[in-house]
């Protein structure tokens, strides 16, 4: 079973993505900050994670740098409320970008995408 990391402040967001993630057959695990998210992939690399930019502390451009400087391997989708971060030079190391939600249809569906599903 392929395991998915989502990191994101909102506690809502977080289970709500749990909850949809779960329901097509992954594993989800949540951070709800930068050092949680490093702790966890530090101890448990998952196989794909779900960040958001805006957090408080350690944002998600700089929690992507950190990842990207352990492991490029691991497939990142930013997640945000924001669409202007799309055009932010820093986010490009991500490997999708999708804004924030309920529908969370295109999420899943790059979920699928970069898992080779």
């Amino acid at each position: 079973m392929k395991r998915i990391l989502v990191v994101d402040d909102e506690i809502h967001i977080c289970e709500l993505y749990r909850s949809e993630l779960e329901d097509e057959g992954y594993a989800v695990a949540c951070a709800n900050s930068g050092v949680q998210a490093l702790d966890e992939i530090e101890r448990d690399p998952p196989d794909l994670i779900v960040l958001d930019i805006q957090m408080p502390g350690m944002d998600g451009v700089e929690i992507l740098e950190r990842i990207l400087g352990r492991d490029k391997g691991i497939p990142v989708i930013l997640n945000t409320a924001y669409s202007h971060y799309r055009n932010d030079f820093a986010t490009w190391g991500a490997d999708a970008y999708v804004v924030k939600s309920s529908d969370t249809s295109k999420l899943k569906a790059e979920v699928k995408r970069l898992l080779g599903e």
